[in-house]
């Protein structure tokens, strides 16, 4: 049996922890059959030859930049089959200044809602609140999210702007506490599913940090999520 290629690309800003994150995913994709490939920039997006031999994308490169021909690799990739996952700033965050990647994945960070200004110290937990990631209708029956159920984290919770062609499988709704200015509460999508030409693409917007990832809902469902955007056959 051909091995499936799984083309890992990471960098950015340090504070995901590209690398850690990454490695984490690893030994799951050697274990189900991927030959890896690891590059720390987009530039491969730009190869056709590579891309066309490319089953999977897992992305982790929180903002940074992407040059025109490489975000147009991309692009084809996709739209020929290669699928394309990430988490969180890895995928949601990506390439703020270019429109055609934020077309492409479909939702965009905006924000992550933090603590009551007294409360915070200066660090990165000011902005790690309590909240659940609620599973849809379809992400109850989706082959990601069955049989996960509604689950709670203590981390970033990502405000993301989005389109409606995603499908979204899960959603974490942002309260209006008098310290923010918004004055109603916002649902978010947190998980969701979007298929561009003959590809698929997967985003998780938990992710922020490695413990976050090794939570049992989240692991489980970046890996299914690796699983199902790859290139069919």
């Amino acid at each position: 049996m051909t091995a499936r290629t799984a083309l890992i690309v990471r960098g950015g800003w340090d504070g995901h922890e590209p690398v850690a994150a990454t490695e984490l995913f690893l030994p799951f994709l050697r274990e189900n059959g991927y030959a890896l490939r690891i590059e720390d920039s987009p530039d491969v997006y730009a190869d056709s030859d590579a891309m066309a031999a490319t089953d999977l994308i897992v992305q982790c490169v929180t903002m940074s930049t992407i040059e025109r021909e490489q975000v147009e690799g991309l692009r084809a990739a996709v739209e020929a089959g290669t699928g394309l996952t990430g988490w969180h700033g890895g995928i949601a965050d990506s390439y703020r200044a270019s429109s055609d990647y934020l077309q492409l994945v479909g939702g965009q960070f905006a924000t992550h809602p933090g603590k009551r200004p007294e409360k915070r110290a200066g660090g990165p937990a000011d902005n790690y609140l309590d909240y659940t990631v609620e599973l849809t209708e379809l992400g109850r029956a989706h082959p990601i999210t069955a049989g996960v159920e509604d689950f709670a984290l203590t981390t970033e919770q990502y405000w993301v702007l989005t389109d409606d062609l995603n499908d979204v499988l899960a959603t974490t709704t942002h309260p209006a506490p008098p310290w923010h200015p918004w004055h109603r509460p916002i649902t978010s999508p947190a998980i969701w599913t979007r298929e561009w030409g003959a590809g698929r693409i997967v985003v998780s917007t938990p992710g922020h940090s490695v413990d976050i990832l090794e939570h049992p809902s989240v692991r489980t469902i970046i890996e299914r999520g690796m699983l199902w955007a790859t290139r069919r056959a």
